[in-house]
């Protein structure tokens, strides 16, 4: 199978997720800005290799990429992360309240112990946390803290090709008590994320959502759920 890069505007594209690189692998989303670009995820690492092969696909070598944005800890998220440090010495950037369970690999709140595997503990070199802005060929990504499926969950806001797009990895849950989820942030990020009038939802699990009746239909799904 040869690279498989979807775009979602001209400078924006999917990299990895089942069916791209592996079946234990969540979305993968690229950001490229003029010669620069940051990596949203990293998959759980059993296919770092197609990952590479599908960022080059689309334009952007390796050394282009500054950070590594993890949405939260969990290893179908962040499994490849230390690895694409070491190789690569992409800065990795989380929420200040999942940092310690990654820098530990934590294998249970990361529910790695559910794939049958171990997260590597991976350090990490920026804590965010909900308001902060990361400069990507100096515009502006916003961080958006929306706790519930995890502690720190997060979503990342940019606007390109005069559409916002917002990537909102596990919009769907699960909420689930070994991931330290609670019922009542996550439907109050729900209702925070749909304030935000996406006209692009990149999802973790679910696709990409087009138009705001779209994405608006999305999340209302899980909001009384």
């Amino acid at each position: 199978m040869g690279p498989q890069t979807r775009f979602i505007t001209s400078e924006i594209c999917q990299v990895g997720g089942p069916g791209q690189t592996d079946q234990s692998d969540a979305a993968i989303y690229l950001v490229h800005f003029a010669d620069s670009a940051v990596l949203i995820d990293a998959g759980s690492g059993r296919a770092g290799e197609r990952v590479l092969m599908n960022i080059e696909a689309a334009g952007v070598q390796p050394e282009q990429v500054e950070a590594l944005l993890l949405t939260h800890c969990h290893y179908d998220h962040s499994g490849g992360a230390a690895e694409f440090r070491r190789r690569f010495g992409w800065q990795v950037a989380i929420h200040e309240l999942e940092a310690a369970w990654l820098e530990a690999g934590d294998s249970q709140v990361s529910a790695a112990c559910w794939y049958g595997d171990h997260l590597t503990p991976c350090p990490v070199d920026r804590r965010l946390a909900g308001g902060d802005r990361i400069l990507l060929a100096g515009r502006p990504l916003e961080v958006v803290h929306i706790p519930g499926h995890s502690p720190g969950s997060i979503a990342f806001v940019v606007d390109s090709d005069d559409r916002r797009v917002v990537f909102a990895q596990d919009v769907h849950g699960p909420i689930h008590a070994a991931l330290r989820s609670s019922v009542r942030d996550y439907r109050a990020s729900l209702r925070k994320l749909l304030a935000l009038e996406a006209d692009i939802l990149c999802e973790g699990h679910y696709g990409i959502f087009v138009g705001k009746a779209k994405v608006a239909s999305f999340i209302e799904r899980f909001i009384d759920g």
